[in-house]
């Protein structure tokens, strides 16, 4: 019987040590866009470019650090990553011009695979009668912490400026994420029920088997199309409410309820995978979103604009937190940071390029045609729903 006290502890330190990574990520492009715009004369295509550097961080090194984890202790990765948080914030502090920027943006999705794949692998172990729900928590606190966070980037940087704000938080990242990754670790002598062990004995699979199924390659376009559907609002909810005429403060509100419901939403969303499916709680999520950024440009109110703009949060955070319990009932947990990592690869290198980076281009070449671009987005999250519903592990998972 499994003690319950340690692994709760532990479920909290994971989830403290990757609120930092993500509220930097998923808040300060959003609230420095106009920042940098201004400071380094940078266009949309530019700023937009600095999502393609963190997501090629984090890509880069998320099949490494599942490797690394079968061979070093969870904890040490933690802090690997806390240490590369913190400092790279601290160097955005002393940044003069977009390349230097980039620079943070790759080191910071660096520091967040450190954190993310030994994370979610720890809560899904300490927890696999629950991997949905435990999973969402994890996920939860990596997407809600721009919602909070915002909010307070805005404050800082509208009343003591960008270098008070980068080597505030830095610090302030630095202390959390290395106090948090003490309590890190796999259960140690913990048994698991038979359920639990026949499922994994059922469904593990190997790397190169991984890589020969339909499950994989589906699963993989999955993270193409909605992650650089959902990634595009991280740069463009500003930008939209900026266009259409809003103050910053009231455009940084979309970015804000994108955030909640990219955070909060994970945890639902986690909890209803564990009993509807996971498949299918995504593909509705994502056709939600598919449908919100068909109309978004179309509409003429904050609070409706909000509105979608959190259903589409909702269909990102839905595709962080389940896809990595659906990554485990498919190819099982024996190798799941080194199959989750290698999935990850279409987020960081293709969805970035068309996300983020094409929308900025586009924005740029038609004089911010949102409607072209959301209609772009709205039809990528709709592909995703089809292609989601093709996975279906080898023994659907019901601890």
């Amino acid at each position: 019987m499994m003690v319950k006290s340690p692994r709760v502890f532990i479920l909290i330190a994971c989830a403290c040590a990757i609120f930092w990574p993500g509220a930097f990520i998923f808040g300060l492009p959003g609230v420095l866009r106009q920042h940098w715009q201004q400071a380094f004369d940078a266009g949309g295509g530019a700023v937009g470019g600095t999502i393609f550097f963190i997501l090629s961080g984090a890509t880069c090194f998320m099949y490494l650090c599942g490797r690394l984890q079968e061979k070093y202790s969870p904890g040490k990765l933690a802090a690997i990553g806390s240490v590369m948080c913190g400092s790279s914030a601290i160097w955005l502090s002393h940044a003069g011009n977009m390349f230097e920027v980039n620079i943070w943006a790759f080191s910071a999705g660096a520091s967040s695979a450190f954190i993310y794949i030994p994370g979610l692998t720890v809560v899904q172990r300490w927890y696999p009668e629950r991997r949905g729900l435990v999973s969402g928590f994890f996920s939860m606190a990596f997407g809600i912490s721009a919602a909070v966070m915002s909010p307070v980037f805005s404050i800082l940087l509208l009343n003591w400026g960008y270098e008070v704000l980068t080597l505030a938080t830095g610090c302030t990242a630095l202390l959390i994420g290395l106090a948090a990754s003490v309590l890190i670790r796999f259960p140690e002598n913990e048994p698991l029920s038979a359920e639990s062990v026949t499922s994994m004995a059922l469904n593990d699979r190997s790397v190169a088997e991984a890589l020969k199924s339909r499950d994989f390659w589906c699963l993989w376009l999955t993270w193409v199309f909605a992650g650089a559907a959902g990634a595009s609002m991280l740069v463009l909810a500003t930008g939209f409410g900026l266009a259409r005429g809003l103050s910053l403060a009231h455009a940084v509100a979309l970015l804000t309820a994108f955030n909640l419901t990219n955070g909060f939403g994970r945890l639902i969303s986690g909890y209803l995978s564990d009993r509807i499916g996971r498949s299918r709680t995504m593909a509705i999520s994502f056709v939600g979103a598919g449908v919100a950024y068909l109309i978004m440009p179309h509409l003429a109110d904050l609070w409706l604009w909000a509105t979608l703009a959190a259903v589409i949060g909702f269909a990102f955070g839905t595709l962080f937190a389940i896809s990595g319990p659906l990554t485990g009932d498919c190819f099982g947990m024996t190798h799941f940071g080194s199959i989750f990592g290698l999935v990850f690869t279409a987020y960081g290198f293709v969805s970035g390029p068309l996300g983020p980076w094409l929308t900025g281009h586009i924005l740029d070449i038609t004089r911010n045609n949102y409607t072209l671009v959301f209609s772009y987005l709205g039809v990528m999250f709709m592909a995703a729903a089809g292609l989601i519903l093709l996975v279906r592990p080898w023994r659907e998972c019901r601890l």
